[in-house]
């Protein structure tokens, strides 16, 4: 935002010098990114006082001074007919040039030396007066620069303003924050001449969508994309080039003077934030102004000379013909104001943030209009603004207002009250606060405040420019700009934990995260966004890059991109991690049609599993069992151990279940890589399921003082029975004394019947009270067996 110094000091009287202010709305409400001088061909004048002062020995119209410029007395050759000892005027010193670009240089006249110019309000552009030597009366030193004594000229100050205050894309905006810091009251700039008085009365039409200004029919078709317009016909207007003050005012604010009609329009959109449109009302077709969507390819030639075509999701003012704008971002050039417009319709409107940015993006050209639409304006300043610009439209265009004007306000907005506790302001801020001085406080930036609900509460209504303010948190937020940051004290305060407990889903992020990096893996954050839409069925309408228009359906696209990257700038061992989101299309009978979203985890696993060590001869690369425990240990952080399980898939790897649902995956990568990369695994769990399960108390258990008996079964497994079929027959058939089971082998080939596999468990007994006799292993083991054969047609393998 640029602003001009000059402009602000017409809406609030200050004497703050243009660095004073940046200064002052940085630590207020916005950074100030510069202060760029609009008279700095003022920048080589500076003060002086003249010490000595006589005629000119040669010369009956000349003077012989000595000056003070801050540094060893100069001998000056004046040519004013009157000079003042002790008297300060703006002195230009030998190097200097002056606003017209003379030079000034050592010189002599008639005789005497002169080192440098006493000058002249005309010779500083600041007036016409030749005849004298500019006197200041001032309390300044010799040698100070005359744009810092004197404030002459205006300053353009650049304001960086955040997204959520767009209050501050306007003079008036600003002009609040430094109303509001140094106790002073905003003023509209007065409106030149007698338009000022001109009466302007509005069409009642309350809850209605048609009205009739003059002779022109306005119909609010689309009340989402438009939710308030208003406008006015002014008739005999004349166009032509703009009054000084006016066009110096768009000048100042980094803007270009077009004509009187269209300056209008940008003052009031710099000035007061508002964008606003004037229609050649004559060129409307059907004297009809419709607010509606626009047709698919509807045509549309904007003022910026570009045909362009629309889509059906953009909101448009057309007459009875055609499109005459497209609605937040650009006119069109058929009801264009020229030369030859006496009459125009002055639009003044609101239109949606989301369509006005999603229009913006579509058709790729971006206005100072569409800049403040899509962070939203002022709604209920409309009708206000709408007649001071009618009443500054007639005093530099003339003309005058034809009938009423109109306003069209289907659903007005509503501004809840937000409960702000004393108590809570003293917890945040640290510092306790009479309630009167916060009402003073908020008040001084706009907002209404009465007495809340319970003791030691206030309730607080935001101005209609503050819609940033919805929370408690906000209002705390404003308290503390108002008194200053800087007046609170640093010391570290004593904090209290708060007594609200964490979310469950933050829980287990935390949990499974802080187990990852215990297992020596590198978290990756990187956006959920894909280029290949095979997996991913939901498309994004507006990606943020063109060739990654999906999201995605698994964290394993995200890692596996990653993982090639790394592999092509040859980090050869790759142990990366994820928790974020996935997204799946929506489910029948869903409204809105939103995607559905999950939590899960990802990890790939390639490379050396262990770091190189000098004691061994050569290092040993991830596999599937390293996978296959990674995966273990990190589903039963998140689901616990008594439900798991972990089953053997087709492609010889695992399949992840939980309460006997799947709910993950331990698979091989196919990557695009170098033919010397290790093989990659990847994990993929969905958290989604276990958030809010209780993890098991944690309890002490001895360390047990009796021998285990381990047994290893290999047997002969028929494609149609799963490894979790074989676990829970184990389990169930070898009782109370099994302390663990684990599948460590698969094997397929010589020796293995066509249309099975070869597994291999390992079963641990251990009884807590004795140690166990060989008969009553082998008699469990054999009843293990059995049941395999009976159940699911499994054979103990004998070679």
């Amino acid at each position: 935002m640029n602003a001009s110094y000059e402009w602000l000091r017409a809406f609030v009287n200050f004497d703050l010098s243009p660095s004073e202010l940046a200064d002052l709305l940085t630590r207020r409400c916005a950074t100030v990114d510069g202060v760029v001088g609009m008279r700095d061909d003022l920048k080589d004048i500076v003060i002086a006082r003249v010490v000595e002062a006589g005629p000119h020995p040669d010369s009956d119209h000349l003077w012989v001074t000595k000056v003070d410029a801050g540094g060893e007395l100069l001998d000056v050759v004046c040519g004013a007919p009157v000079v003042t000892k002790g008297t300060l005027y703006p002195f230009a010193p030998v190097g200097a040039t002056l606003p017209g670009g003379l030079k000034i240089e050592k010189r002599k006249i008639r005789g005497e030396t002169s080192n440098g110019m006493l000058c002249s309000a005309r010779e500083l552009q600041l007036g016409s007066d030749h005849a004298g030597i500019m006197a200041l009366d001032i309390d300044a030193q010799p040698g100070a620069g005359f744009l810092d004594a004197m404030k002459v000229g205006d300053s353009r100050i650049v304001v960086d303003v955040l997204p959520n205050r767009p209050d501050l894309l306007s003079h008036r905006g600003l002009a609040r924050e430094i109303a509001a810091a140094l106790h002073k009251q905003v003023n509209d700039p007065k409106i030149p001449g007698t338009a000022a008085s001109v009466p302007v009365s509005f069409v009642s039409a309350p809850g209605k969508k048609e009205a009739k200004a003059a002779n022109i029919t306005v119909r609010l078709e689309d009340a989402v994309g438009c939710p308030r317009y208003a406008g006015a016909v002014i008739k005999g207007v004349k166009i032509g080039p703009s009054p000084e003050w006016l066009s110096q005012r768009i000048v100042s604010a980094g803007g270009r003077s077009i004509n009187n009609v269209v300056d209008v329009t940008n003052y009031m959109l710099l000035g007061f934030g508002q964008p606003m449109h004037a229609f050649d009302a004559a060129r409307l077709q059907g004297n009809t102004i419709i607010i509606r969507r626009a047709s698919a390819n509807e045509p549309i030639r904007t003022l910026d000379g570009a045909d362009r075509k629309l889509s059906r999701d953009m909101v448009v003012i057309a007459d009875e013909a055609k499109v005459q704008a497209i609605a937040g971002v650009i006119g069109g050039s058929t009801s264009e104001v020229t030369d030859g417009t006496t009459e125009i319709f002055l639009e003044v409107a609101a239109f949606d943030p989301k369509l006005t940015r999603a229009t913006r993006k579509a058709l790729g050209v971006t206005t100072d209009a569409s800049y403040r639409f899509e962070r939203g304006i002022d709604t209920e300043a409309i009708p206000e603004l709408l007649a001071y610009a009618v009443r500054l439209m007639i005093a530099v265009a003339g003309g005058t207002l034809s009938g009423k004007a109109i306003d069209i306000y289907p659903v007005a907005a509503k501004q809840e009250p937000v409960k702000l506790r004393m108590p809570r302001v003293a917890t945040v801020l640290g510092e306790t606060f009479a309630p009167a001085d916060i009402r003073n406080d908020l008040k001084g930036l706009g907002f209404q405040v009465r007495a809340g609900t319970g003791t030691n509460a206030l309730a607080v209504v935001p101005p209609s420019w503050r819609r940033d303010v919805i929370d408690e948190i906000d209002l705390i937020e404003e308290i503390a700009r108002s008194r200053g940051y800087d007046s609170f004290s640093s010391e570290l305060l004593p904090f209290r934990p708060s007594g609200v407990p964490d979310a469950p889903a933050y829980l287990l992020e935390r949990k499974v995260r802080e187990l990852l990096v215990g297992l020596g893996l590198l978290e990756v954050r990187p956006m959920p966004f894909v280029a290949d839409g095979k997996g991913a069925t939901v498309r994004v309408s507006n990606p943020l890059a063109e060739d990654e228009p999906f999201l995605r359906s698994s964290i394993l696209d995200s890692l596996a991109t990653l993982a090639e990257y790394n592999l092509a700038r040859l980090q050869k061992n790759v142990r990366l991690f994820e928790i974020g989101t996935v997204f799946s299309a929506a489910g029948k009978g869903t409204s809105p049609a939103l995607p559905v979203e999950a939590m899960h985890a990802g990890m790939v696993l390639l490379g050396q599993s262990e770091p190189s060590h000098f004691s061994q001869s050569g290092t040993r690369n991830f596999d599937e069992w390293d996978a296959k425990w990674v995966a273990q240990v990190v589903a039963e952080a998140a689901f616990g151990a008594a439900d798991l399980r972990l089953n053997v898939i087709s492609d010889g790897l695992w399949e992840i279940a939980s309460g006997g649902k799947s709910v993950g995956r331990v698979s091989r990568l196919n990557l695009n890589v170098p033919v010397w990369a290790a093989p990659a695994f990847g994990i993929e769990i969905d958290l989604t399921p276990a958030i809010g399960l209780k993890s098991p108390a944690t309890t002490y258990r001895s360390l047990p003082n009796t021998p285990p008996v381990e047994v290893d079964l290999a047997l002969l497994v028929p494609a149609a029975a799963t490894s979790e079929q074989i676990e829970e027959v184990i389990r169930k058939e070898a009782g109370d004394l099994l302390e663990s089971v684990m599948l460590f082998d698969e094997f397929r080939g010589k020796g293995i019947p066509d249309g099975t596999r070869s597994l291999a468990w390992r079963l641990t007994f251990r009884s807590p009270e004795r140690t166990l006799k060989d008969k009553e292993v082998q008699g469990r083991t054999a009843k293990i067996v059995r049941s395999l054969e009976e159940k699911l047609g499994v054979r103990q393998r004998t070679s």
